[in-house]
């Protein structure tokens, strides 16, 4: 499996064509290495490393306007690459697209970031369009 652990420039910037005056889902797939991978050499496991990552960012996630709307534990790929596992899974809302970007160029954010970094073997980041909740399926 191809490693993904920060945004490549292209599809960031793509990510800052799309409208930033509109309330945003991004959903978020972690999947943690046993041994964290500080370039200092800092000790930690991927779990201690990206707990960390958590309580550092939670103030400015917060102050960002963004919250945790769903939460789940990965129980067992349905349909998909059996080798995606995930050890965190969660839907962060913002009030805009333009929250998210203030809370990853915050410079306190980019101050620990690093702690993210270190903790993630591979991971997705999805930006979705929040729609009206139907009945049904799509």
């Amino acid at each position: 499996m191809t490693s993904h652990v920060d945004p490549d420039p292209q599809h960031f910037a793509l990510l800052k064509d799309l409208p930033r005056d509109q309330p945003v889902n991004m959903l978020n797939l972690v999947r943690l290495r046993d041994i964290a991978a500080y370039e200092d050499g800092q000790k930690a496991t991927g779990a201690q490393a990206y707990a960390e990552y958590g309580r550092l960012s939670g103030p400015i996630f917060a102050r960002s306007g963004g919250k945790i709307i769903w939460s789940g534990a990965f129980e067992h790929m349905v349909i998909g690459p059996v080798d995606e596992k995930w050890d965190v899974a969660f839907i962060a809302e913002y009030p805009t697209g333009q929250a998210f970007f203030d809370m990853v160029f915050d410079p306190g954010y980019r101050a620990i970031v690093h702690h993210r970094t270190a903790a993630v073997e591979t991971s997705r980041l999805i930006r979705l369009k929040p729609q009206p909740i139907s009945a049904g399926f799509g």
